[in-house]
């Protein structure tokens, strides 16, 4: 997975779980929990279908890293090489 693949399922992701989120409005290293207003039951939802999504087992310890679409997209791309 290259990083462009990564980030486009960041935000499919955070667009399935908050549908009406504009994600085209985030940048790179915007905090988007916060931006987007994600409550602790969004983000472990969020955090299900990006796994479901990728593939990849996401750990709780993983979590701290999935705060924006960058640290997103750099935890994909170092799980799928």
């Amino acid at each position: 997975m290259n990083r462009t693949d990564a980030l486009d399922m960041v935000r499919e992701s955070i667009s399935r779980v908050i549908p009406d989120a504009d994600v085209g409005a985030l940048g790179p290293d915007d905090a988007f929990r916060d931006m987007l207003e994600m409550d602790s039951l969004d983000f472990l939802s969020f955090v299900e279908v990006l796994s479901e999504r990728s593939g990849i087992r996401i750990e709780d310890e993983d979590t701290p890293r999935l705060t924006t679409l960058a640290g997103c997209a750099d935890f994909l791309v170092a799980h799928t090489q």
